[in-house]
């Protein structure tokens, strides 16, 4: 009995000897393929994630950087070119608009400038018209000279009355002054008649006197011709700025603030050391007004005024106190 029992525990220890084996054989194989599995998984990932892929596993995320990746933010990312090229844009924009700016003021200066050869175009048409005209027939007693012409308003009419021409310091003589009655308005023939002109020998002084009677007595048209003369047969007179001034003035008054505009700013171009280049300016800055011109022009009439001749304002309190109405009236800053 003894040796029944003994050898069935031998077969039952032999029959149950292999089993551990079998186990870890069978836990083995089922998780080598859990492995392959998720392998063909992470394979099928990548394919997706990156086509054309080599097909192996995700590198770790441990390896060194890629010196040719181009990181988000870095100086070389396409976000950092687009911010180059826009501020790039924007400072080419900013020259083209200072470009602009600067070419439609010269635009404004080069019309300005064409406005004033027109005008002196039209005045030469007109002295030239007026030159082809016959010369007027002279009182018994008058020289044969030719007389020059003189403009419309101050042309002698069939019953002229004249003085007898005196010879100027240079030798010169000056044309008989002869006053008109006009027909049509015998009172301000009357007033032509009253106005005597000057007789100091010298001719640009005289037209100049002359002209700024007429303007006293409000006899605006007669005034500009005189003005006109000197300014263009003297214009290195000391009286050719006196003369520009008073013809801006006359238009201005007589309701002309276009061509009063322009005769203020050509004294102060053409004769900006003139005795009445400051005058000019400050009138021109009215006649702006006058012309519902901005503001803006005005306060720069203003500025360049007294940046230019601050101390024959400040000398002048009657100019100083307008110059200050001006600029507030004008809400200059």
């Amino acid at each position: 009995m003894r040796t029944y029992l003994i050898s069935a525990l031998v077969v039952a220890g032999t029959a149950l000897a292999p089993q551990p084996a079998f186990a870890q054989r069978t836990t083995g194989a089922a998780i080598e393929g859990r492995v392959d599995r998720l392998e063909g998984e992470m394979r099928a990932v990548q394919r997706k994630v990156f086509p054309g892929g080599s097909g192996q596993y995700v590198q770790p995320e441990n390896q060194p950087t890629n010196p040719d990746t181009i990181l988000s933010g870095s100086p070389t990312s396409p976000v950092a070119d687009l911010t180059a090229r826009v501020d790039s844009l924007e400072t080419q924009l900013r020259g083209m608009t200072a470009q602009i700016e600067t070419n439609q003021h010269r635009l404004q200066l080069v019309e300005g400038r064409l406005k004033t050869l027109e005008a002196n175009a039209a005045a030469a048409a007109a002295a030239a018209a007026a030159a082809a005209e016959p010369a007027p027939i002279q009182s018994p007693g008058a020289d044969d000279r030719p007389t020059p012409v003189r403009p419309v308003a101050d042309r002698p009419s069939d019953k002229p009355t004249a003085t007898k021409p005196t010879p100027t310091k240079g030798g010169v003589t000056p044309p008989p002054v002869v006053r008109t009655v006009v027909a049509k308005d015998p009172e301000r023939g009357a007033k032509l008649a009253a106005i005597e002109r000057p007789d100091t020998g010298d001719a640009a002084e005289d037209t100049y006197l002359y002209g700024y009677r007429l303007w006293a007595a409000k006899l605006y048209p007669e005034a500009e011709a005189q003005f006109t003369i000197v300014t263009t047969k003297f214009p290195t007179h000391k009286r050719a700025s006196y003369a520009q001034n008073l013809l801006g003035r006359s238009y201005l008054e007589d309701g002309k603030p276009s061509l009063a505009s322009l005769a203020f700013y050509d004294n102060y171009k053409k004769w900006p050391d003139g005795d009445r280049a400051p005058e000019s300016l400050y009138y021109l800055a009215q006649a702006l007004v006058k012309l519902d011109k901005p503001a803006a022009q005005v306060c720069k009439v203003y500025t360049e005024l007294t940046r230019t001749y601050g101390a024959k304002v400040d000398a002048d309190p009657k100019m100083k106190a307008g110059v200050a109405k001006g600029r507030a009236a004008a809400n200059c800053s």
